[in-house]
């Protein structure tokens, strides 16, 4: 159970990051199917937030754009099964050198052959949506069916993909199930039970597992040096094999905020009411929105533990998880509207306290 707990790093934005680790078994099985020369037109790439599934969809995007627009030039003798030209592409492996001219426009957003989509930013509010909107699809099929104009093929990325309406999600179907040739489209998905059972059956899935702790301990100390060895104990006690999750909590506070909040939650159902104010006020503080999303990941965390203990127990009701799901769904909108910080942290610990009262604690 996760939701609005990570979202993009913007550190390591996928488009432009050349590191990936801990997936080589997914990497393999792509590269195997590419090589086949009978590659599906369509991959979900699924698993936990932050362990580099839209790393893997850019690589993969990256990889077979380079190698189609070598086979068009000539520079290797066709696309499938041949060796590799020494062109920044590695024998074996989806990695691209991040000097190759697929790469860099890839990463500034200028490549013909390759779409992504996401949620978009809305006109009135001026803040991304929660959802990716029929809007934001609509341009999918066009792109598609158009040639391509660099070399073979043409790649679409949707990340991520449960985060789609009901009329994306219909729209996107009807190109899963009609696909252009030398067309591919990644999926990326957080909870891809989320997505319509048609879709899913449509793709071919890569299931993406939690790092392991030599890999995420190597991406800490890259992304995270200055972080002192108690912290970075902390950190990966913390992250559950998401480097997402530990970079949230290495930085804007958050092992601080992390303690406050629960040392709030561990008296309940007493709730230290000052402390709370004092906490709701340092976040609202927060102009970059930083904090209180880190609040939110921490909340949403607890709660998806304690509804995971409902389900253990056999309880005959699941207020645990019906909270989780409201408090998803109030932190994601107090992303895409203007709602009072504070006034959402207050009540979130206090719908807390309340279930914590009635003996669900």
């Amino acid at each position: 159970m996760a939701g609005f707990e990570i979202d993009k790093l913007d550190c390591i934005p996928p488009r432009s990051n050349a590191l990936l680790v801990g997936h080589e078994a997914a990497e393999a099985e792509f590269l195997a199917s590419v090589e086949s020369g009978q590659l599906h037109h369509a991959w979900l790439i699924c698993g936990p937030r932050g362990i580099g599934k839209a790393t893997l969809a850019y690589r993969m995007a990256r990889y077979l754009l380079a190698r189609s627009s070598a086979a068009q030039a000539e520079v290797s003798p066709g696309l499938f099964g041949d060796d590799l030209p020494d062109a920044g592409i590695s024998a074996g492996s989806l990695s691209l050198d991040p000097g190759h001219p697929v790469f860099r426009r890839i990463a500034a957003g200028g490549h013909s052959d390759f779409l992504a989509v996401e949620r978009s930013v809305d006109e009135h509010t001026k803040k991304r949506r929660n959802e990716i909107v029929v809007g934001d699809v609509r341009a999918i099929a066009s792109f598609l069916s158009m040639t391509p104009g660099e070399g073979d093929w043409r790649v679409v990325i949707i990340d991520a993909a449960d985060e789609m309406n009901g009329n994306a999600a219909s729209a996107v179907l009807k190109v899963l199930e009609e696909p252009p040739p030398q067309a591919l489209i990644l999926l990326v998905a957080h909870h891809p039970g989320r997505l319509l059972p048609t879709v899913r059956s449509r793709c071919r899935s890569l299931v993406l597992q939690p790092l392991q702790d030599p890999f995420l301990m190597d991406l800490l100390t890259r992304y995270a040096p200055d972080v002192s060895a108690d912290d970075l104990a902390r950190l990966m006690a913390l992250a559950d094999g998401s480097i997402g999750q530990a970079l949230v909590f290495a930085r804007n506070g958050g092992l601080e905020i992390y303690d406050a909040a629960t040392e709030l939650l561990a008296h309940l159902p007493k709730l230290d009411i000052r402390a709370l104010h004092k906490l709701g006020d340092k976040l609202a503080r927060d102009r970059s929105g930083e904090e209180f999303r880190t609040l939110g990941m921490i909340l949403l965390r607890w709660l998806a533990d304690s509804a995971k203990s409902e389900v253990k127990s056999r309880a005959a009701t699941a207020p645990w998880a019906e909270l989780w799901s409201e408090m998803n769904g109030l932190f994601r909108k107090a992303e895409s509207v203007n709602l009072d910080r504070k006034q959402i942290i207050l009540n979130a610990f206090l719908a807390i306290q309340t279930v914590a009262q009635n003996g669900r604690i």
